[in-house]
């Protein structure tokens, strides 16, 4: 059904019917959210895997490692109570908004999406799923089925924070997820860092995490951030901020979000 012309999968709808406003659907839509097989929460030896049918509400509710603390976090931003009990894991990350909460704690996780269709399944890094605005690599007659997160940081702290003009209910400025492992003499051995709403689509700062490996995990590991670590960074002018607050913003968002990863273990 998917793959006649223009078919588009209807999950939770809280993309789908606000994008519509008063207009019927203009092409055929594929109901799946009665499908079982795609939704909950699993674990084998190498990956947690989390059904692309799995709400927020269920994100928050279920018991899982340390390193989703982040996700936990930013599920509970995920609009209003009614939107994250409808609202799926597979739709933030198909809609692809530069602002979607779940995409920077998923990206520090070094996620991978599943996707299916009548021809089989194949793997990719999120990283490389998401294009930009709105753009994904999702072909014709594809669904998200699952994301898949490696069990390697298990033990990690994580930490996600989010800037907007007010506490709820609201479209980011800037958000920040972190991840990150300390050995056991503390000090950091992967960091993992995602900013979302500053760019056409969440970034990984590369540089960063490559210049936090080896330092000390105690309090100050903010200083470590410095203005040119945000370089991959590409904000905007709009309603909500300017691109220089934006930036300004996400630096500190940076620090504080580390801050929290060091006071969590």
């Amino acid at each position: 059904m998917l793959a006649s012309p223009g078919g588009q999968v209807l999950a939770g709808g809280t993309d789908v019917y606000p994008a519509l406003g008063e207009r019927l659907p203009q092409r055929p839509l594929v109901d799946i959210s009665a499908l079982s097989e795609l939704r909950g929460i699993s674990t084998n030896e190498t990956h947690i895997r989390i059904g692309g049918l799995t709400t927020w509400a269920e994100i928050i509710r279920h018991s899982m490692p340390r390193c989703f603390d982040a996700l936990k976090a930013a599920a509970r931003e995920v609009g209003s109570v009614q939107i994250q009990n409808r609202g799926t894991v597979a739709g933030n990350l198909c809609n692809a908004s530069p602002a979607a909460d779940g995409i920077p704690p998923l990206l520090a996780l070094d996620s991978e999406v599943e996707l299916a269709s009548v021809s089989g399944t194949r793997c990719m890094r999120l990283a490389d799923f998401i294009v930009g605005n709105r753009k994904t690599k999702l072909l014709p007659g594809e669904v998200l089925s699952a994301v898949l997160v490696p069990r390697s940081l298990e033990n990690a702290a994580s930490a996600f924070l989010k800037l907007g003009a007010r506490r709820y209910l609201v479209i980011s400025i800037s958000m920040v997820a972190a991840v990150v492992r300390i050995d056991s003499s503390r000090r950091i051995s992967d960091a993992r860092v995602a900013v979302g709403s500053c760019s056409a689509k969440a970034q990984r700062l590369s540089s960063l995490e490559r210049d936090l490996r080896g330092v000390p995990a105690q309090s100050g590991l903010g200083g470590v951030v410095q203005p040119g670590h945000l370089a991959p960074l590409s904000p905007i002018d709009d309603v909500r901020a300017t691109a220089e607050y934006r930036l300004d913003a996400s630096l500190t968002l940076v620090r504080r979000t580390l801050e929290s990863c060091v006071e969590a273990r």
